[in-house]
């Protein structure tokens, strides 16, 4: 392996001083509740409203301002994402089986009752995000969603959010952003019974927020700043290639680009690339931070050194733009989502296609996956006996209790051997 460009260390959100000031806030809110959410929505937002809840006349008119082609456009892109987390669902069934003679033991998938979704916007207000975590958690059965979006500076809701969020399917709609934002929803604050999952992106003090409230309540994932990685051969479209990392590099100066290409020439024919559409991107002033900062580009010696490099970076995004797709998709491991083919795009998936964009970043892919429909659901087991064999397991379990010298224990078991073992 070569490094034609070098990055900066990638982010984890463990940053002490916002810890602090996260916990410091939490604090504040929980003591102070609906006076505290006003107090920083004034500091952060200038934002003050009678109520933060929208009522069903200001949805109406949200939604009325919008011109209908966005309105369509959202039907489109959640009709995608809502078929997707359908049919995800249909694969998750209730078991039941007889290990043993009159043993039977089962699993059933029950919702959570209540979540928390919080849409992102500051840079950018990004609607796109109100459905995937509102119509994964409704699919789910999940039956109140509680949706949290914070206000644009001087502005107000963004109606094109608002009617996202309305559309997914959202019980109850607050305009009030970041961490006070979490803990209204967290703590119920007497405006809504607190949830059971928080789900949503957001900045570090939001990514923070989730990850001291996680125990009082379930999250979704820790995702912070975002990633893109384009594994490319000699085969792939120079200009699309960059394309695509500039796609993402303009998210935020922390997000990761990376390419993992198979000779040295192409990494630095990209590398040229990409500074000659950033001399016209129009959005370049972040994305040259972010691709200055923690752009990288490596030339592996072989497709299965790509592939070693890819997982061990384990991007968020990853995109296939190779003349053998095949060979990668039956050896990649770590990833958040995989893109196949020039075809598709991270944009797609962030937007429009129906896989879900609140994805793991920072090597969280080794772990686990992104949002989806099972996010919102506990898996729960029982059993069942006949008496018989109730005698049979209560002769080992109580040997294995006392070995373990839980008597107690064992006497639970050896009552039954008493109860049934005339049966």
């Amino acid at each position: 392996m070569r490094v034609v460009k070098q990055g900066g260390h990638r982010l984890f959100e463990n940053d002490p001083e916002t810890a602090s000031v996260v916990s410091v806030m939490l604090l504040d809110l929980e003591k102070h509740g609906l006076d505290a959410v006003r107090r920083y929505s004034e500091k952060f937002d200038g934002w003050s409203p009678v109520s933060f809840e929208l009522d069903a006349s200001q949805i109406r008119e949200a939604i009325a301002r919008l011109d209908t082609q966005v309105v369509a456009d959202t039907r489109y892109c959640q009709g995608n994402v809502r078929r997707f987390a359908e049919a995800q669902f249909s694969t998750l069934h209730a078991l039941e089986v007889e290990i043993r003679p009159g043993v039977t033991l089962g699993h059933r998938h029950i919702p959570v009752s209540s979540v928390g979704s919080y849409i992102p916007g500051g840079r950018y207000p990004m609607f796109g995000s109100a459905q995937m975590s509102i119509i994964p958690a409704k699919v789910a059965g999940v039956m109140t969603v509680s949706a949290c979006t914070p206000p644009v500076k001087g502005e107000g809701y963004f109606p094109a959010t608002i009617n996202a969020i309305h559309a997914a399917g959202a019980d109850r709609i607050f305009v009030v952003g970041g961490v006070p934002a979490l803990a209204l929803m967290a703590f119920g604050m007497g405006v809504v019974e607190p949830v059971d999952i928080l789900c949503g992106a957001g900045n570090k003090f939001v990514a923070e927020a989730k990850r001291q409230l996680f125990g009082r309540c379930g999250i979704d994932l820790l995702a912070g700043p975002t990633e893109i990685m384009v594994l490319a051969d000699d085969s792939a479209d120079l200009a699309l290639v960059a394309c695509d990392l500039l796609g993402q590099a303009e998210h935020d100066p922390n997000s990761g680009v990376a390419l993992i290409c198979l000779s040295e020439d192409f990494g630095q024919r990209c590398l040229a690339e990409v500074e000659r559409q950033l001399a016209v991107l129009p959005t370049r002033e972040i994305a040259r931070q972010s691709w200055a900062t923690n752009g990288r580009i490596y030339a592996a010696d072989s497709p299965d050194e790509a592939v070693a490099l890819s997982d061990d970076y384990a991007p968020e995004h990853l995109e296939l733009q190779v003349a053998d797709p095949e060979f990668y998709f039956a050896r990649l491991r770590n990833y958040g989502s995989l893109f196949i083919g020039e075809e598709t795009t991270v944009a797609y998936g962030d937007k429009t296609i129906g896989t879900n964009h609140i994805l793991p970043t920072s090597r969280a892919a080794r772990y686990t996956g992104g949002v989806w429909v099972g996010k919102f659901l506990k898996t729960v087991t029982y059993q069942r006996m006949t008496p018989a064999a109730s005698v049979e397991v209560a002769r080992v379990t109580s040997r294995q209790c006392k070995v373990e010298r839980m008597l107690a224990h064992a006497i639970t078991a050896d009552v039954r051997v008493t109860r049934f073992g005339g049966a």
